[in-house]
């Protein structure tokens, strides 16, 4: 996953209205209702059948580290799907999203202004239309980069040039080195 698919995921995260399973044993259960069999689920979170039969039972209590963190990650990629296309829906209707980043911005300028990229930390609200674009490049399997694409042409309607209020010469914006990137919708 790219830095904006996980941007994504973790927003989607905040909108759970029930916390996922605690206990191993719940959330192994949880992922054989999700997956269908024992073998299915091993090869998601990269242990045996056997093992995944012994959570299961409750034969084992705690799983290695990154295993656990495995099976955190699968029950949480899968809980409440309809949670989080509601407020997808929501975002791309009528809500919008909120872009918190920092990250280096290259952009073109017309002569005798600075084009020089540098580091920004910005928290900018774009409409609708940008969230429903960046959930339809995700569905369709665009790349990272195309997704980065979306978030900086918001950025640049939204942040650099206020809405066609400013800096009309400026032709395309770009983020090019990414420190950290959150959205809440």
């Amino acid at each position: 996953m790219g830095e904006i698919e996980d941007a994504i995921e973790r927003a989607d995260r905040e909108a759970f209205t029930r916390e996922p399973p605690k206990t191993l044993k719940g959330r192994i259960g949880y992922l054989l209702r999700q997956l269908g069999s024992a073998k299915a689920v091993a090869q998601e979170i990269g242990v045996t059948a056997d093992s995944v039969n012994r959570y299961r039972r409750g034969a084992r209590k705690h799983a290695r580290a990154d295993v656990a963190a495995k099976i955190d990650d699968a029950v949480r990629a899968r809980w409440q799907p309809q949670v989080r296309k509601r407020r997808q829906r929501q975002a791309a209707a009528s809500g919008g999203i909120t872009v918190e980043t920092r990250a280096r911005f290259g952009y073109t300028a017309p002569i005798g202004t600075t084009d020089d990229g540098r580091f920004r930390r910005l928290t900018v609200h774009l409409p609708a239309t940008y969230a429903q674009r960046l959930f339809d490049a995700r569905d369709a399997g665009a790349s990272d980069q195309d997704m980065r694409g979306i978030i900086a042409e918001g950025l640049k309607d939204v942040y650099f040039q206020d809405g066609g209020g400013r800096a009309m010469g400026l032709s395309d914006v770009a983020i090019n080195d990414i420190d950290y990137m959150d959205f809440d919708f």
